[in-house]
């Protein structure tokens, strides 16, 4: 009997599509929803709940917590009951991580598989993007940009990350959410390996080049 799959898990660096491609998931399939995650910090409250630090602190103790990360200076937490809430209203649960270290963490927590899709953009279209979108803060995403492609380019040639290789910037949005739609229906048997990964991110134009 096959296990069913938990979600959607998108991987990607800033700019690359994760918030744009999770919204055209939805409007292609409403079963498909973007996780509010908990955040406890400043800047953006618009898409999180926003929570202090003791709030955190008590799901933390309550053991609510299935993933926890820190960038631009805040906490972004995924609540367990958060994710039960959402399935249990028929809902496919879409959630976004950004390094390999949280994709295994959050799969460990969950003990379920989920489907994993890389979304990939060369470093000019990210710059592009993100002074598009008026961030204060390019340079520091253009980091995390860098830092996410020596995490990908780092990993064991015999480790399978992923399951679904894709560049937002060779296809539109609402195509890309059809892929992943696909691929999450056809329950996917063999997930890209290491080998494949480091040749996706070799394409011409993959790394700004």
């Amino acid at each position: 009997m096959t296990t069913p799959i938990g979600g959607v898990l998108l991987f990607g660096p800033p700019a690359a599509g994760k918030d744009t491609v999770s919204a055209a998931l939805h409007a292609l399939d409403p079963r498909f929803s973007q996780l509010v995650k908990v955040k406890v910090g400043s800047g953006r409250t618009a898409g999180y709940r926003m929570a202090s630090e003791a709030r955190l602190a008590e799901l933390r103790r309550a053991g609510r917590i299935v993933l926890e990360t820190e960038r631009y200076g805040n906490t972004y937490a995924v609540d367990r009951a958060d994710l039960d809430a959402l399935r249990s209203a028929g809902g496919v649960p879409v959630v976004h991580v950004g390094s390999l270290t949280h994709l295994r963490s959050f799969l460990g927590a969950v003990n379920e598989p989920w489907l994993r899709v890389l979304l990939w953009l060369p470093r000019d279209e990210c710059a592009r993007r993100s002074a598009g979108r008026g961030d204060r803060d390019t340079h520091d995403r253009l980091a995390v940009w860098d830092t996410t492609l020596e995490d990908l380019a780092a990993s064991n040639p015999d480790d399978a990350p992923f399951d679904l290789l894709l560049r937002t910037d060779l296809r539109p949005p609402e195509s890309t959410a059809a892929l992943v739609r696909e691929a999450f229906t056809a329950r996917p048997t063999r997930p890209a390996n290491g080998r494949e990964l480091v040749d996706f991110l070799r394409q011409k134009g993959s790394n700004g080049g």
